[in-house]
């Protein structure tokens, strides 16, 4: 007997094999059949979609769950266009914060609404004794206070409080790391958003690091987030190559360095598990960090790579050796240069067709590149919605002549090279059917078209956000299709993004999210699933 029939729908099964269905039976989590398979096989339940479209669950490849949750419940300044009304909202926070001498953290920076960077000196006059932080929305920059530069080791770089990369992390090291309870709790908060908008797995991009990681032991907090039921979908978990360390391992084994007891991809089950090792190179167009070729389009500088060369291609080839997936950050055409040099020269010591290394964001690849990207077997791990809301500014730093190569879309899958779809929440939107719309659309919000031949069919984008986003994580053979034998992870949606005018992609309603077989509780404002349930 089935556990659960779901009928009356339209499944589109991402499985060539059998496109579409209007039966799917579910025993113990697992999909065990469609159509005629399973219409005639007793059920404990029989539940009516009513006609819904069904698609796989959506599998998020990038994400930061933690720094969601918590940048919710923050403070923030999003949405203030004038530096007087920013300090305005930072005075109010400061004089509610309690005695001097704590920290104040902010959300929301940017200084592109500003027109320019605030500075430390601005910051002291209404921080009233706080340390005051406040967090670019990039996640590779901030400004502080007098008081945390005070607190800062000579020889930090910084523009009048405001830090980039490096000594960003050097700044947020000061204040951490948050604990465990706080950061299960912050978790939680960012997957029932994730939920809610149809994603059942996802990748979160790097714990444990001086950017965006929030504790030494932050494994540790994912861990308790599932056992307290706080962890409703399947996250696999990146760590941040700061982690590595020398290791006296036996010289056959080849590893210079690694997790400690040589923890490395894989680890773990179907709910919880290690993932790539995350490999910073440069930093973010946004914080105009992203490291290029050429300058910025109206700038002297052309971005800034994480360290030295030497050592960044050192890090990539000891996390090959070490047997590690690598999820290599490579925003700017230089920093990708870098990736690919090194992801080559690690091959050639020690070759890993099936290593499956990625590039995180891949936001400016130049027509030379492709080729390698091709040849090395590496996913390109893409962010759509960049473009939908920040696409305009990114198109004017990068001049007409580059603009055509942002966040690449029919250049990938033309090269043979998977195209991975993720958020990279909470940097932006993480609505993955908002991101498939702009795949096939290349259109920002101003309604600018960016690199119009990059553009994929729908099927091609909804493949990016099911497949693709579970072979990149190793995950093909339980998600990514609704195929007998793998789990029963699926969104239920209100229309067909197939047969619906592509502008209205964005807008179609997620109705139901379901995790191993079972309708998961998303947000308590939001509302449930109304469908006719049968008793079998």
């Amino acid at each position: 007997m089935l556990c659960t029939r779901l009928t009356n729908a339209r499944f589109l099964t991402m499985d060539p094999d059998h496109p579409v269905a209007h039966d799917l039976g579910i025993w113990r989590g697992r999909i065990v059949g469609l159509d005629e398979a399973v219409t005639s096989l007793p059920a404990v339940e029989v539940i009516d979609l009513q006609g819904a479209t069904v698609l796989p669950g959506f599998v998020d490849a990038h994400v930061h769950l933690a720094w969601t949750g918590f940048k919710a419940d923050a403070v923030s300044i999003a949405g203030r266009t004038r530096i007087d009304d920013v300090l305005a909202v930072v005075a109010e926070a400061a004089a509610h914060q309690g005695s001097p001498g704590g920290w104040l953290s902010i959300a929301g920076y940017d200084q592109r609404v500003l027109g320019r960077h605030l500075t430390a000196a601005e910051l002291d006059t209404v921080s009233h004794g706080h340390k005051v932080f406040l967090l670019h929305d990039s996640g590779h920059g901030c400004v502080v206070n007098s008081a945390v530069l005070g607190l800062l080791p000579a020889g930090i770089p910084h523009e009048n409080g405001f830090l980039t990369e490096g000594a960003m992390g050097v700044a947020r090291a000061l204040r951490l790391p948050h604990s465990q309870r706080e950061l299960a709790e912050a978790i939680g908060r960012a997957a029932r958003t994730c939920l809610a908008e149809g994603i059942t797995a996802c990748a979160e991009a790097g714990i444990g690091g001086a950017l965006f990681g929030h504790s030494p032991v932050e494994l540790g907090a994912y861990q308790l987030a599932r056992e307290e039921g706080l962890l409703p979908l399947r996250v696999q978990l990146m760590v941040a190559a700061e982690r590595l360390r020398p290791v006296g391992a036996h010289q056959d084994d080849g590893i210079p360095r690694a997790l400690d007891l040589g923890l490395r991809t894989g680890f773990g089950d179907d709910r919880l598990s290690v993932g790539a090792l995350k490999i910073y190179t440069d930093g973010g167009m946004m914080a105009r960090t992203a490291a290029l070729s050429g300058p910025y389009e109206g700038l002297d500088h052309s971005g800034q790579l994480q360290d030295d060369p030497d050592v960044l291609a050192d890090t990539i080839v000891a996390g090959h050796l070490a047997g590690w997936q690598l999820a290599v950050h490579a925003i700017g055409d230089r920093a990708a240069d870098l990736a690919l040099d090194a992801l080559e020269h690690a091959q050639h010591l020690r070759p890993r067709p099936g290593a499956r290394h990625r590039i995180e964001h891949a936001g400016l690849i130049r027509p030379d590149q492709l080729p390698r990207f091709a040849r090395l077997g590496l996913s390109a791990v893409v962010q759509p919605n960049f473009l939908r809301y920040f696409g305009d500014d990114y198109a004017a730093v990068m001049g007409a002549g580059r603009a055509p190569w942002l966040y690449r879309g029919r250049a990938f899958l033309d090269h043979g090279i998977p195209l991975v779809g993720s958020s990279d929440r909470p940097v932006t939107d993480g609505s993955p059917l908002r991101a498939v719309q702009f795949m096939v659309e290349r259109a920002a919000e101003s309604g600018r078209v960016i690199g119009p031949d990059e553009g994929i069919t729908v099927d091609e984008a909804l493949r990016a956000y099911t497949v693709a986003g579970a072979f990149a994580c190793h995950w093909e053979d339980t998600l990514g299709s609704l195929t007998p034998g793998k789990s029963a992870d699926l969104v239920v949606l209100g229309d067909d993004p197939r047969r619906v005018d592509t502008s209205c992609i964005g807008d179609i309603e997620v109705v139901a999210t379901y995790v191993d077989g079972s309708e998961a509780a998303v947000q308590p404002d939001l509302p449930q699933l109304d469908l006719e349930v049968r008793q079998g």
